[in-house]
């Protein structure tokens, strides 16, 4: 799965890298937690390229409250296009997640330790990402969540799952869901993943109310 991640790139590197105009209020993060609004890429309804900030944890239309939004985080790359509560969203509602790193943890014998898989530079790349819509009264709610799939061999020491990788050429596909329907996993990230570092890191991440960058130590 993916529980925690990071964006630190500077906004001018988020808009040339995304080519969109303009970001909704941003600032960096260091330790980005579930149930919190997370930046966003998604084809607008001209086609062109937008930011949006989003509730991280997805809350299907047909829900009835918010609480989905909690388990709701991740969506598997085998069942995504089937499962109910990601099945629309798939098909219709596609987004890029902006990240510089996640952060997994590895069980050992001591207890579970914390890496950092980055980049070597901490550049930006994205998630694959799937975002809906809910009404309940007058309270909407844009809330979105990343696509896993199983990790692959470089990724397997530390965990059985890891996130979708969507490279830059494949930006444009990914998100013009009502015309392509391009196999999630058939985008050669392959690259994406063996420049990948990952580094061992202190427990500090562990908690989700330390946001600065001691984190990556």
């Amino acid at each position: 799965m993916c529980g925690r991640f990071n964006l630190m790139a500077s906004e001018p590197t988020i808009r040339q890298h995304f080519n969109v105009s303009g970001l909704p209020p941003y600032q960096p993060r260091y330790n980005i937690a579930p149930g919190q609004d997370i930046l966003t890429i998604r084809q607008d309804e001209d086609g062109g390229i937008e930011a949006v900030n989003r509730l991280w944890g997805l809350i299907p239309s047909w829900s009835k409250d918010r609480k989905m939004a909690r388990t709701l985080i991740n969506a598997r790359a085998e069942t995504v296009a089937d499962k109910p509560s990601f099945r629309s969203a798939y098909q219709k509602r596609r987004c890029l997640i902006a990240s510089t790193g996640w952060y997994e943890w590895q069980a050992t014998e001591t207890g579970k330790q914390p890496y950092h898989i980055h980049q070597p530079d901490n550049g930006l790349f994205a998630f694959a990402g799937l975002w809906e819509r809910w009404h309940n009264g007058e309270d909407t709610v844009t809330s979105c969540a990343i696509l896993t799939t199983a990790a692959n061999d470089h990724m397997a020491s530390i965990h059985t799952r890891m996130p979708v990788i969507i490279p830059p050429n494949g930006y444009a596909a990914w998100l013009d869901s009502p015309s392509h329907k391009p196999d999630i996993l058939a985008f050669d990230a392959e690259e994406c993943y063996r420049n990948l570092l990952l580094t061992p890191i202190s427990q500090r991440v562990n908690n989700p109310a330390h946001d600065d960058d001691s984190c990556l130590l």
